[in-house]
């Protein structure tokens, strides 16, 4: 009898082992990197929505986050993802167009003028957008965003020719920028993004440029002493998983990762959009100078770009989207004149 009771004892223990394994190997972590720097805004919303999706999938499915570029530039992600050592990442719209070259049309300058000009974009072309990473093996949840970028510096930047005198970082492997800086007749000093501190502190590298949230997230801002006050370029983003990796979900976690995103995301986009206009008078409280170039200088910059982009039809773009979007964006401001 005793025996007997041991032996049940023993298979009882066995059950609940093999059962506490099952339930652990039925858990899914979707490993997601960001370049988003760790205590920031954008990992604390990720630390939120990681944390609702372990509860409504009763940690059915669960986010392994690496901030802060820990894995590389948006390269590397991109890379890593490829070769399945990660399954996700949220990039910006360089390391976007290098999965679907049609999202190169959110990096012309000057294309937007308002935050609501964009949010109507989007919404028009959501789908196409979306389709065109499906067709290539991801998932697009979420838009992100870092707002409007400006050119921070060590010395005052108010025209192209005191561009030409700087030293003026680019990303690597980012050819819109090139397009606009060779036809600029700028000679750019490429750096991975996690290099442009150590570039600021040596002198490699007087300008670089960044929407102001970022430039105090990475503490370029305490390295600069200059930004020129104008909106050049917006920086959309997007959170991508590899599309066999959503496929493994069943199809109730596959709608709540979904929501979930798409949830927080919408949160972000409120959050980037206040602290971008809190950071302008934080920097500036710093000792950043704000430099406001004349309407000819402007011109100027929007003549280059607008050149430098036209060569980009067919290379980045197509000119059937790059109409489409601009097409939006003129519907818009006569709806709202």
């Amino acid at each position: 009898m005793k025996i007997w009771n041991v032996y049940s004892t023993f298979l009882v223990l066995l059950i609940l082992i093999a059962t506490a394994g099952n339930a652990a190997s039925k858990t899914r972590v979707i490993k997601l990197a960001t370049l988003a720097p760790e205590g920031s805004a954008w990992t604390e919303i990720f630390n939120n929505l990681n944390t609702e999706l372990k509860e409504k999938t009763n940690n059915g499915v669960r986010l392994k986050i690496y901030p802060g570029g820990v894995l590389g530039d948006e390269k590397d992600m991109i890379r890593k993802m490829y070769v399945g050592q990660i399954h996700g990442a949220v990039l910006t719209s360089a390391g976007l167009s290098t999965i679907f070259s049609e999202m190169d049309v959110f990096q012309i300058p000057f294309l937007f003028k308002s935050y609501d000009e964009i949010d109507y974009v989007l919404d028009k072309m959501d789908r196409f957008f979306k389709k065109g990473f499906e067709d290539k093996g991801y998932i697009l949840p979420a838009w992100t965003e870092g707002g409007f970028i400006r050119l921070m510096s060590t010395k005052p930047i108010a025209s192209l020719d005191d561009l030409r005198k700087a030293k003026v970082w680019t990303w690597e492997d980012a050819p819109m920028a090139k397009a606009i800086f060779d036809e600029a007749g700028i000679s750019a000093i490429p750096l991975s993004l996690p290099d442009v501190q150590v570039g600021l502190q040596t002198g490699l590298v007087e300008v670089v440029y960044a929407p102001p949230t970022g430039a105090i997230s990475l503490q370029w801002f305490i390295k600069t002493k200059f930004m020129t006050d104008v909106p050049l370029m917006y920086l959309i983003g997007g959170i991508v998983i590899k599309k066999n990796i959503i496929n493994k979900l069943s199809p109730a976690h596959r709608q709540v990762l979904l929501e979930l995103c798409s949830k927080y995301m919408d949160q972000l986009k409120l959050v980037v959009r206040k602290e971008n206009q809190e950071a302008i008078k934080v920097m500036s409280k710093h000792g950043v100078k704000l430099i406001r170039p004349s309407k000819e200088q402007i011109k100027e910059f929007k003549e280059v770009s607008a050149r430098a982009m036209n060569r980009q039809i067919g290379k980045s773009f197509s000119k059937k989207i790059k109409d489409e979007v601009i097409g939006y964006v003129e519907e818009y401001r006569k709806l709202n004149n």
